[in-house]
């Protein structure tokens, strides 16, 4: 897929308030800090199209962004990030709750890992709730050009052995760099695939 437009469209904390219409949306969430913007930003070819930071925790809001004027591509703010506070926490809880369970054009959610970490609880649990609620979902891991291959094929093994554990299917898994622009093909490949899959049924 060739990204010939990118233009942002809203930001809000209400999924009313969310663009009206059939139009697919895929939807990218991680943990605080994960390289969600950067990768936003890399598959778009548009540097500065989510706002990047060093500081976790930035994105607040759903974000929409609309793509070749056919699809939405949306900016969930990051889960877990514990300087928020109780209620900081409890609020993006609930806009990330709300969107996800009933957003109606959520057609894929991308949940972003970063690849050098082992499985982590947060990660784990947030996905098994997504299971429960048969929401459809993919993996992407990020940052692969922080570690080397063998280490990454390693991680990537421990992780299915973990997920295998409770899951007897495991959700597609993807891998990417935005340093490098790794994974930016078979990512917008993935998601084209299931937009032509929603054209023709």
């Amino acid at each position: 897929m060739e990204i010939k437009s990118a233009k942002f469209v809203i930001s809000n904390t209400d999924i009313r308030k969310c663009p009206a219409g059939t139009m697919p949306e895929y939807a990218f969430i991680g943990r605080s800090n994960v390289g969600k913007s950067s990768l936003i930003n890399m598959l778009t070819n548009h540097k500065g199209l989510a706002m990047t930071s060093q500081k976790p925790g930035k994105t607040q809001l759903i974000n929409h962004f609309i793509i070749n004027d056919k699809w939405y591509l949306v900016d969930l703010p990051g889960y877990g990030y514990a300087q928020r506070g109780k209620s900081g926490r409890e609020n993006i809880r609930k806009i990330i709750e709300n969107y996800i369970l009933e957003r109606e054009q959520l057609t894929n959610l991308f949940v972003l890992i970063d690849c050098r970490h082992e499985p982590q609880k947060i990660d784990l649990e947030f996905m098994e709730w997504l299971g429960e609620n048969n929401i459809p979902f993919s993996i992407i891991f990020t940052k692969t050009d922080k570690i080397g291959k063998n280490k990454l094929s390693e991680n990537l093994e421990i992780y299915r052995n973990k997920m295998f554990e409770t899951w007897e299917e495991l959700p597609p898994m993807l891998i990417s760099s935005s340093e490098k622009k790794e994974g930016r093909e078979e990512i917008l490949q993935y998601i084209e695939d299931i937009n032509h899959a929603l054209r023709t049924n």
